[in-house]
């Protein structure tokens, strides 16, 4: 291991790599239909959807700083698409962040810093 390097568990990088592709989907999908229509609510289908990935991605970032900063959403309030545009956004961050932290360089190859 890199001296100074930050170490993560390997559960977590796990469901890092899996959770990721998801989140950047989704997030991607909102983003274009943000451009459209910004205003329309989202269903509480979509809103399940969302926070069952959210829930997972909390459980790789319940020990990072950010944590505090990214909330599920709130189905009652029926957000608007922008709404779920900007919080998919934060966790996007909070997630690259987590990468950067524990993900590099080892030599010859990159990885997992566990």
């Amino acid at each position: 291991m890199r001296a100074g390097k930050a170490t993560t568990t390997s559960d977590k990088a796990a469901t890092h790599d899996t959770t990721m592709p998801l989140l950047d989907s989704m997030y991607s999908e909102f983003k274009e239909l943000s451009k459209k229509k910004p205003d329309a609510a989202v269903s509480k289908s979509k809103i399940n959807i969302t926070n069952r990935l959210l829930s997972r991605v909390r459980t790789i970032l319940n020990d990072e700083a950010s944590i505090d900063f990214l909330d599920l959403l709130d189905e009652d309030n029926m957000p608007q698409v922008s709404d779920v545009t900007l919080i998919l956004s934060q966790y996007m961050a909070a997630m690259k962040e987590f990468h950067k932290k524990y993900h590099g360089w080892d030599g010859p190859e990159q990885r997992w810093f566990t």
